[in-house]
């Protein structure tokens, strides 16, 4: 029988918590470490989920030698850093998303990945949800796909602090929430459109508050996609093909349920979640693990890579640039 994967996890935020909850669900895998910045914290956040082994530093998390994969989990900011110090000690990394502030920082994590021949993923558990690979295979029955669009948007109460809205944190919803919807377009359509057109509300702090992503595709497909933090939106969606449509009902990007509509008829399918659906992503980190895979085929670096280029280009276009670029 295959051991479970010994997973660490670096930084005790509340996304932390909710993959330590996901990881709970998952027999493959065991949370044997966890790592923040102070003794009390990760105390504290191993007694919560029984994890025997708390660092009071990050390095002290990678360089343990019963970890085999860690998680990165820190604000947007650090996942560059945190990433080449666990890459740098050997461990395979699965880092949240946005897995970085820029393209120029997701290039330097990949290529030290791969100079390291080492595993790494971004962790857009979005992609590994059961209705996501449904939608995968009934995308054929669309016919030639012409259109896909998503929103992803919620109204927080400002706070220049938050890292929501602050640039000194890589804050705005094209970081926090739009990474959704582009990640959901270039599934279905890829990620390299020949047209990139985006627009903007900037608030108070100069970060994006509401955005509007306008992508066209060489065969002639569009995407058209919303993110924001100060708007709630449906948070549903859309593919449309010659011969049919899917729709995935809010909220899609933790989506339950799709609807599959052409000429033959309707088909709606349901997926009941086991535990917080977080452990989706980490199954197929171990599968990838115990099959020597160095990334995934489901959300392969150079898609993370080219991701985080359509995102500089649309930050561009509206003048944003991050105190730390």
């Amino acid at each position: 029988m295959t051991s479970p994967v010994r997973w660490g996890i670096l930084g005790t935020g509340s996304i932390a918590r909710k993959f330590a909850e996901g990881l709970a669900a998952l027999p493959a895998a065991q949370l044997v470490a966890v790592g923040s910045r102070a003794s009390a914290t990760a105390e504290a956040f191993g007694a919560q989920y029984k994890v025997p082994r708390c660092h009071a530093s990050y390095e002290a998390l990678a360089r343990d030698p019963e970890v085999e994969v860690v998680y990165v989990s820190t604000p947007h900011i650090l996942h560059c850093e945190n990433t080449l110090l666990c890459l740098g000690e050997g461990k395979a990394v699965l880092c949240e998303k946005p897995f970085a502030i820029n393209a120029a920082q997701a290039g330097q994590m990949i290529e030290a990945a791969r100079r390291h021949q080492l595993f790494l993923m971004e962790a857009m558990w979005t992609r590994f949800l059961p209705v996501m690979g449904w939608v995968r295979q009934r995308l054929p029955e669309l016919g030639q796909v012409r259109l896909v669009s998503a929103d992803f948007g919620f109204r927080a109460g400002y706070n220049r602090q938050s890292r929501l809205f602050a640039p000194e944190l890589g804050g705005g919803a094209l970081l926090d929430v739009g990474i959704y919807v582009l990640s959901f377009a270039s599934m279905i359509l890829g990620p390299r459109p020949v047209q990139l057109a985006s627009a903007a509300c900037l608030g108070e702090s100069g970060v994006d508050e509401q955005t509007s992503l306008l992508l066209s595709y060489a065969d002639g497909a569009q995407a058209t996609l919303t993110c924001a933090v100060r708007t709630t939106t449906p948070q549903e969606a859309r593919i449309v093909g010659t011969e049919g449509m899917i729709l995935i009902e809010s909220p899609f990007w933790c989506g339950t349920t799709a609807t599959l509509r052409t000429g033959g008829g309707q088909v709606r399918a349901e997926f009941l979640l086991q535990g917080n659906g977080y452990h989706y992503e980490a199954a197929e980190v171990g599968r990838c693990l115990r099959a020597g895979e160095k990334e995934s085929p489901l959300m392969p670096l150079d898609e993370t890579l080219a991701i985080a280029r359509l995102m500089d280009q649309a930050r561009a276009q509206w003048g944003l640039r991050y105190p730390m670029e």
